[in-house]
């Protein structure tokens, strides 16, 4: 980051996410994607993606893959338990139909998240449903939330939830374990990134393969659901010493084109996710991945904007801008009462020193 941050131009090309572009971009450590061809289609992205991508109206990062969170369930054991999944769940019956499944077979759990410590893992669900509770993280005059009742609560019915329904091992299982667990038929219910739905759908990859069903992030009937938007994309920093080269490679990786190129040679299937209208229009593609439209849901009712039925002063809905960024100091030390600038940089450099999280 140094050296993004720096000019030093070491790079021509990074792969950052949506977090990054638009902090980057106000920074002036990006250059703007407005040189990409008219056949790279700039307005087939999908609306959440492009828009989480950009500054100012203006895309900043070439998306190659985009996700949201979702659950996905086993429709045998639901069957065999009694149970429908509504297409948008509530985090009650949950709770309850992990209880079910769990008592149907030993080996199988009732539920498999995300346990293992950090933001990549737990912290993604965790927060994601706080959100769902109408836990925020800081009211509009920055007082921090994390006392509350709905912090509590989230973190509780998660903790129950796995203690009473999920695997022994559930604080060492991230993403690829808890993956694994569901490949070999050990879980009933996933809540997880959109993005294993083509891994827990392959019958090479898969033992429950064509006994899957997708539905959308539980809710907790406040009129917020624990889904979240994400993107990996491809960004050219200010500095780059060849930005016409790189805009080329972005174009080659991203584009129509590349999404075609992999349906060709590896079945549609396999094309990368959650980026392009024209994807989720596509017959072939539709028939490939029976999970394609609840991925395209999460997608497009995803809220980063709004991240808690309450009113917020930063956007995100499992991680916010870092205190140390520009934006969000300039808004603390606006918004905060009878704090002025000097003390603001005293009390960050403090909690620096004592070693608060940064990202």
């Amino acid at each position: 980051m140094t050296d993004i941050a720096t000019g030093g131009g070491r790079f021509d090309v990074v792969a950052i996410g949506t977090y990054e572009a638009p902090i980057w971009a106000e920074r002036g450590w990006l250059a703007a994607l407005d040189g990409l061809p008219e056949s790279y289609a700039v307005d087939d992205l999908l609306a959440p993606i492009r828009a989480a991508l950009s500054r100012d109206g203006q895309l900043y990062a070439a998306p190659f893959y985009g996700d949201s969170s979702f659950t996905i369930y086993r429709t045998d054991l639901f069957a065999e338990a009694g149970l429908e999944m509504p297409a948008a769940p509530n985090w009650d019956l949950i709770r309850m139909a992990a209880a079910r499944i769990d008592a149907l077979d030993p080996e199988v759990h009732g539920i498999c998240l995300r346990g293992k410590p950090g933001w990549g893992e737990n912290i993604a669900l965790i927060s994601a449903m706080a959100g769902s509770y109408g836990a925020r993280r800081f009211d509009m005059d920055w007082q921090p939330q994390f006392e509350s009742e709905a912090w509590a609560s989230a973190a509780n019915d998660y903790v129950k939830l796995l203690r009473d329904f999920g695997p022994e091992t559930a604080a060492e299982n991230g993403y690829l374990e808890t993956l694994e667990l569901f490949q070999q038929g050990r879980c009933g219910i996933w809540i997880e990134a959109t993005v294993p739905a083509s891994a827990v759908s392959a019958p090479d990859d898969s033992t429950v393969a064509g006994k899957v069903g997708f539905a959308q992030a539980p809710d907790r009937g406040l009129g917020r659901r624990s889904n979240w938007l994400w993107a990996w994309a491809l960004a050219i920093p200010e500095g780059a010493p060849s930005q016409d080269a790189a805009l080329r490679f972005g174009d080659l990786a991203t584009s129509p084109a590349y999404t075609a190129r992999v349906a060709t040679e590896s079945g549609w299937a396999k094309v990368p996710p959650g980026t392009r209208k024209s994807l989720y229009e596509t017959p072939d593609y539709l028939a490939a991945a029976p999970f394609a439209k609840a991925v395209l849901t999460a997608i497009e009712t995803a809220e980063p904007e709004r991240p808690s039925v309450e009113d917020c002063p930063i956007p995100g809905s499992n991680l916010s801008p870092s205190r140390s960024s520009p934006a969000l100091r300039r808004r603390w030390e606006r918004n905060s009462p009878g704090r002025s600038p000097a003390k603001s940089r005293r009390s960050r450099r403090c909690a620096m020193r004592n070693g608060s999280p940064r990202r």
